[in-house]
């Protein structure tokens, strides 16, 4: 597969860096947000709620979308939305006005999500989307850096939302511009997608084992991301600091995982270096559960740079294991799945962490991972006979 004309592979490169800058901000400015409407810190969960919804609801119908209005339009719509709800968290002056906005910035990030994502499994190398995805880390990073830049210098959250909301809008503007482009490279894929519906791809069999398969990997990724400081700090006595910077390195990890892979993916082929990367995703996750010093603390390591290209390549394999023609419809349910895997997980190890102790946590992880080995090697025995002439 070659990459598509230079202009559109830059745009697709920002495009996730925007997608990532305002997915992590609200950590940052809630204290300032909390304080301004006089509320408790319960209220961050209505804002987090009300959002994953709107981003799992706008990414499972991005694939009816994308058939109707074509790829670009909806990019360029998208993009809109969030700058909206950006523009609307600094302008509300209620916290009835600031919540439904998390909403509209849910549908947006969501629609983008799952169209960029089946835009590039059919038209980018999988490299190239392994390290999209690091983009997206890039800018997940970036974003929490300028709010607390702009909170330092004594000024308002407000601005930094407006600074996000202007970031979006310029991403909005150039997916307008381009929309014919992004059209007519989705065009082949777009045509066939026509003669799938919805209803098809949720009565195909390997489309269901990808969805489960999107909803445990980023529940195990986002469990462990934001257990470990709590574990590594309560649990294991380590100081504030250490417990931070090992949590750093494993968030890290992901995103050097992401770009290191994407120059040997090609080599391994994707399924052997999936199945490479269940396997120490297994044994990191084991070791974080039953060490408590050093080796656990690296296990911890090593199971965020062996998740590190599962995303992105499970996503860039989607047309080849269920067909091109249910591709636009399975992209999207597999980013809902994983949005609400990412809520989901963490949740249940919280209530784990409840009823027994945060050690329990390591195990759970451990137990996770073990579950996704499992849910990949059924997926390769799934797909093995129709995608038997590709490249391995």
């Amino acid at each position: 597969m070659k990459a598509p004309p230079l202009p559109l592979l830059a745009l697709s490169y920002l495009a996730f860096i925007s997608l990532g800058l305002p997915d992590t901000v609200i950590g940052v400015a809630w204290p300032s947000i909390r304080d301004r409407f006089g509320l408790s810190q319960a209220g961050l969960g209505a804002v987090l709620t009300v959002g994953v919804v709107g981003y799992a609801v706008s990414s499972v119908l991005a694939g009816r979308i994308v058939v109707r209005l074509g790829v670009g339009r909806l990019l360029a719509v998208s993009s809109g939305f969030v700058a909206v709800g950006l523009c609307g968290y600094a302008s509300a002056s209620r916290w009835a006005q600031f919540v439904p906005m998390a909403t509209v910035i849910g549908l947006g990030s969501g629609a983008i999500d799952a169209s960029l994502n089946g835009w590039a499994a059919r038209h980018i190398p999988v490299r190239h989307v392994n390290w999209l995805h690091a983009c997206w880390s890039v800018g997940a990073t970036a974003g929490p850096a300028m709010m607390t830049a702009v909170l330092a210098h004594g000024v308002s959250y407000q601005v930094g939302y407006l600074l996000l909301a202007c970031a979006l809008g310029a991403m909005a503007l150039a997916f307008a511009v381009t929309r014919r482009a992004w059209e007519d490279d989705g065009a082949a894929a777009g045509a066939g997608a026509v003669h799938a519906s919805a209803e098809e791809a949720l009565r195909t069999g390997r489309v269901w084992l990808q969805i489960i398969l999107f909803f445990v990997y980023t529940g195990l990724e986002a469990g462990t991301g934001q257990w470990c400081f709590t574990v590594l700090r309560e649990a294991r006595g380590l100081d504030i600091e250490a417990a931070g910077a090992w949590t750093a390195a494993y968030w890290g990890s992901i995103l050097g995982g992401r770009v290191v892979l994407g120059f040997v993916v090609d080599r391994l082929g994707p399924d052997r270096l999936l199945r490479g990367a269940t396997l120490t995703a297994l044994a990191g996750a084991v070791l974080f559960a039953s060490s408590g010093g050093a080796l656990g603390r690296l296990g911890l390591v090593l199971l965020g740079a062996s998740l590190a290209p599962m995303f992105p390549t499970l996503m860039s394999r989607t047309p080849d294991r269920v067909g091109h023609h249910l591709a636009p419809h399975a992209v999207g349910f597999q980013v809902g799945a994983a949005t609400l895997g990412s809520a989901a997980v963490p949740s249940l190890f919280g209530l784990l962490a409840a009823a027994t102790d945060l050690r329990a946590i390591g195990a759970a992880v451990a137990a996770v991972a073990m579950v996704l080995l499992a849910l990949h090697e059924a997926l390769l025995a799934a797909t093995r006979p129709v995608d038997a002439a590709s490249p391995r």
